[in-house]
């Protein structure tokens, strides 16, 4: 499987939660990534999952530009499906590149707002008749 990424900003982060199963104990933190989908944000429900990936969250506070690197997993429990979102690693946004600035996205424009556009051309832009040139039969 390809590997999944998705910069964006930590909108949320849910409180901890920890268990014991047949392997022994567990840890685990979802948080909300709100990322640029087009010209709208959209979010999505990260898990970590363990120990470590819970610590590796724990660098990162609510507000903060990431790169997420994800695992999709879904299974099926009494006919209905669940998917899991599942973080193996989170790093500052733009850390890949060269320190590259993180621009800043476009204003969304509200609905029904008209882009700006160049006025239309008026009689006194088109060029004057000149008769000798034109070879149209009409």
């Amino acid at each position: 499987m390809p590997s999944l990424e998705l910069e964006g900003r930590i909108s949320r982060k849910e409180a901890k939660q920890s268990g014991q199963s047949a392997r022994g104990a567990w840890v685990k933190q979802d948080f909300i990534l709100e990322y640029q989908d087009g010209n709208f944000p959209a979010e999505v429900c990260f898990t970590s999952f363990g120990n470590d990936k819970v610590a590796e969250l724990d660098r990162f506070q609510v507000g903060d530009l990431v790169k997420v690197s994800f695992n999709l997993r879904a299974r099926e429990y009494n006919g209905r499906w669940y998917n899991d979102v599942r973080v193996w690693r989170i790093s500052p946004a733009g850390q890949s590149q060269a320190q590259a600035p993180v621009a800043a996205a476009p204003a969304p424009q509200s609905y029904g707002a008209v882009p700006e556009q160049a006025p239309a051309p008026s009689l006194d832009d088109m060029p004057a008749e000149d008769d000798s040139s034109n070879d149209l039969p009409f």
